[in-house]
């Protein structure tokens, strides 16, 4: 591999801005970050280049260890936003001023700058100051004086921001010509998909300091497994859905979908549970009645708004069908979800629309993210306890960035144990008070089908690190899931502490333990976490590990109801100031697992 990234982290003021990030970049790649301001992913880049430490974590060039080595001696080209250029001297001394220092000879230099000169579209220009070109013949220049040295890696920061929209195509195509032509491996940093889509041998996509996913430019838009890059990629609708026994069902409609490589995760297939799915705006078909549809039928629903771009035609349509299962993520319970549609022009002429025009909605093909959090339902006793709950801010900063909904479920008699039937499971993740009622309501709960419970203190910090553990193996994938989910929305470290009796510790199972569960987070999951080994007994050493700071957050997977009284009782009634997430997964779910 040309460039290798081992659990790379970067803090100010105690916050993570780069967050355990590892990757791999290939000899000859063009690989693209991408990311919103404040993603990471320009500190990323800084960090390879030895423009800034790191806090953690290990960078390898072409197999060289160059963590601790001075940005002059890692052999990288770097091309900055505003060029950088030195504007008293000439084109041809900005290219030769890497080589210069370097005690290259004149004959050599000049004979570099006239190819390189060729490469990037400007020979002729040698004389030239900065100031007598264009931003693009500009950016181009400092494209050359990256290359001079013929570095082994090309490192470009947002090198098109400053150009109009004629140029930066210009420019990213001399860029991807010189690249192919040099076979050079390069990250460009960028927060334009376009630009992304339009160089990218893959795209890796950076938020909140975490290389969320990474992939093809063409498989991250059509299979992305995130939220943030279903709506960072493009347009995306997102649904809560139904998975059923008989398959997926987005209102009282099976739907045919697509699942992606997370699907041998999936081991509650055959379990009844909320789901989040992702409908693309061109994957929506409109028809005057519900027979003239050649696709899926979704439902009826009013064209809200029509704007002309050009090549399509952009509307939003309301669906009418008051069906909760077609909820927008994002909506309150009684509101209907509100669609983005994408048509063409051919579309447009074959069938006008109008506003207010009720119209047969279908859709063509659906994608079932697999995150396994999918919106979340405050559970209280009381109208007041319940708003108060809801407006936690950690839950308000977890629904948000999620783009999911909060529903309330209030009940005088909740926690209290009564028979009760279970039509349907309980949606999405359950939200309760942390305090003295607290085990008898997560009973409550468990006993009416819910696997994920989040605990809430009334008073905490921010979380900045999150602790994972699990008491067997039946609940490791489903605990490992649910935490790579909350940790695509927090800022925060995680650690799984993998915790042994006193009398283990001369056995080897504990450190094959650890190695086996980081390596099932990275390539099952896509979470990068660090791992701890500890012997002793397994409650006393969480309480510890979460009194030792503030901002800690605890995930915890089991998979026995009776665990909740007999080993956990004083771990759930004393940790008042840290968040914990309860994920509950039944031997019935675990036999579903071995089958599939």
């Amino acid at each position: 591999m040309s460039i290798t990234l081992d659990q790379i982290t970067k803090r100010y003021q105690n916050t993570p801005v780069v967050n355990d990030v590892s990757l791999e970049v290939a000899d000859g790649e063009f690989f693209v970050l991408l990311g919103a301001s404040g993603s990471g992913k320009s500190t990323l880049l800084r960090a390879i280049a030895g423009l800034t430490g790191v806090d953690h974590g290990r960078i390898s060039l072409h197999g060289r260890d160059v963590t601790q080595v001075s940005p002059r001696k890692r052999e990288v080209g770097f091309v900055f936003q505003n060029y950088a250029l030195f504007k008293h001297m000439s084109v041809a001394d900005n290219i030769e001023f890497a080589l210069r220092v370097r005690g290259v000879k004149s004959a050599e230099r000049r004979a570099r700058r006239q190819e390189l000169l060729r490469l990037v579209a400007l020979e002729g220009m040698d004389d030239r100051l900065p100031t007598q070109l264009s931003g693009g013949q500009q950016q181009r220049v400092a494209v050359a004086r990256a290359l001079a040295h013929k570095p082994q890696v090309l490192l470009m920061d947002e090198p098109f921001g400053a150009l109009d929209a004629k140029i930066r195509e210009e420019l990213r195509r001399t860029i991807r010509e010189v690249q192919r032509e040099l076979k050079i491996s390069t990250i460009l940093v960028t927060h334009d998909q376009e630009e992304a889509f339009a160089l990218a041998d893959r795209i890796g996509v950076m938020n909140l300091g975490r290389l969320l996913e990474v992939g093809r430019p063409e498989e991250l838009y059509a299979r992305p497994a995130t939220r943030f890059v279903a709506t960072f990629l493009g347009a995306a609708n997102l649904l809560l859905a139904r998975q059923t026994t008989q398959g997926i069902r987005v209102g009282a409609t099976p739907v045919a979908t697509s699942f992606d490589k997370f699907d041998h995760q999936r081991a509650e297939l055959r379990r009844e549970h909320e789901v989040v799915a992702m409908l693309r705006p061109e994957e929506i078909a409109l028809a005057e009645q519900r027979d003239q549809l050649n696709t899926i039928y979704l439902g009826a629903g009013r064209v809200e708004s029509m704007n002309f771009t050009g090549a399509y035609e952009r509307l939003r349509v309301r669906m009418l069908e008051a069906d909760k299962a077609t909820l927008s993520a994002d909506a309150d319970e009684e509101n209907l979800a509100v669609l983005d549609v994408t048509r063409t022009q051919h579309e447009q002429r074959q069938m006008p629309l109008a506003v207010g025009q009720s119209v047969a909605v279908g859709v063509r093909r659906i994608h079932v993210l697999p995150t396994p959090l999918s919106s979340y339902t405050v559970y209280a006793t009381s109208a007041t306890a319940a708003e108060a709950l809801k407006q936690h801010s950690l839950l308000v900063d977890l629904a948000t960035r999620m783009k999911t909904r909060v529903i309330t479920h209030i009940d005088a008699r909740f926690g209290q144990v009564v028979p009760a039937k279970v039509n349907s499971p309980l949606a999405g993740v359950a939200v309760i008070a942390a305090g003295s009622d607290v085990v008898d309501q997560l009973q409550w709960l468990l006993q009416r089908g819910a696997c994920e419970v989040l605990i809430l203190p009334e008073q905490y910090a921010s979380v900045s690190r999150v602790l994972i553990h699990w008491t067997g193996e039946e609940v490791r994938r489903a605990t490992l899931a649910v935490a790579a989910s909350v940790l695509r929305h927090v800022s925060a470290e995680a650690t799984y502490l993998n915790i042994l009796p006193e009398a283990e510790t001369s056995k080897p199972e504990g450190m094959r333990e650890l190695l086996d569960a980081r390596s099932e987070a990275q390539a099952v999951h896509g979470l990068e976490m660090r791992t701890e080994l500890h012997y002793g007994e397994t409650v006393s050493l969480l309480q510890r590990e979460l009194s030792q700071q503030s901002g800690h957050m605890l995930i915890l997977g089991i998979t026995e109801q009776s665990d909740i009284k007999q080993r956990f009782k004083e771990l759930l009634q004393q940790a008042s100031g840290s968040p914990l997430l309860l994920v509950f997964r039944s031997d019935e779910v675990a036999s579903i697992r071995k089958q599939k």
